[in-house]
């Protein structure tokens, strides 16, 4: 393949992704009537240590300098650590919030993730006339109208923002939470129930940083 064979193939593939990147915005068009569109995520619910984080993004109409942009889940670390510093410079408005393990044992996990999700939203700095949510519907948010998109962090722009910049945020503190408590290897599994990481638990037994509401049954308690 020659030089100019190398570059038509290279803007094909660069046509494609924009192509895929407007798609995305499907839902942002379709409700452009309310304004402002904010994109709501978490990220969080089932691991066995650390906070449940939201993420809330509202971005411009214009993300072809977001190429790659998905579902967290499906990029890279590599590509979310870039993506994150790239919707930080370019996103309207950003925020994101937490709530801890205690809180999370304190309320329940859903509970949780609505608190930090309503949270996230309170501290942007521009208000949403909509937002657009991963399957779930917020109490604490009915001042705003809200649109629940299943499997959203794949379909909306605006969402899978969210999605990366929550991300990024609660992996960045499980790994910092990994110097403190090493023997848990939070720095690789970020907290999540891996066969390392029970083993670890079953041995040290829990840190100050593990849902108690979540670790009772593999530490064999009956009341957490």
């Amino acid at each position: 393949m020659n030089a100019a064979e190398r570059e038509e193939k290279r803007q094909k593939k660069l046509a494609a992704e924009y192509a895929r990147l407007d798609s995305l915005l499907s839902y942002e068009q379709e409700n452009a009537s309310y304004g402002l569109i904010c994109g709501v995520d978490e990220v969080g619910r089932g691991p066995l240590a650390g906070p449940v984080v939201a993420g809330a993004v509202i971005l411009s109409s214009d993300i072809h300098s977001l190429l790659y942009l998905n579902d967290s889940k499906k990029l890279s670390e590599k590509r979310r650590e870039e993506l994150y510093d790239r919707i930080r410079e370019c996103a309207v408005a950003w925020a994101v919030a937490s709530a801890d393990e205690k809180r999370i044992d304190e309320i329940n996990i859903l509970q949780a993730d609505y608190e930090a999700m309503t949270a996230a939203v309170e501290a942007l700095e521009r208000k949403p006339g909509l937002l657009l949510l991963d399957a779930v519907h917020v109490p604490q948010l009915e001042q705003y109208s809200q649109v629940s998109i299943i499997k959203g962090d794949a379909k909306s722009a605006s969402i899978a923002a969210a999605s990366i910049m929550a991300k990024v945020t609660r992996d960045r503190y499980m790994t910092e939470a990994a110097k403190q408590y090493p023997e848990y290897g939070f720095d690789r599994n970020k907290g999540y129930g891996t066969a390392e990481h029970i083993a670890a638990l079953k041995k040290y037994g829990p840190c100050p940083l593990h849902r108690r509401s979540f670790i009772g049954k593999i530490l064999g308690e009956t009341n957490t």
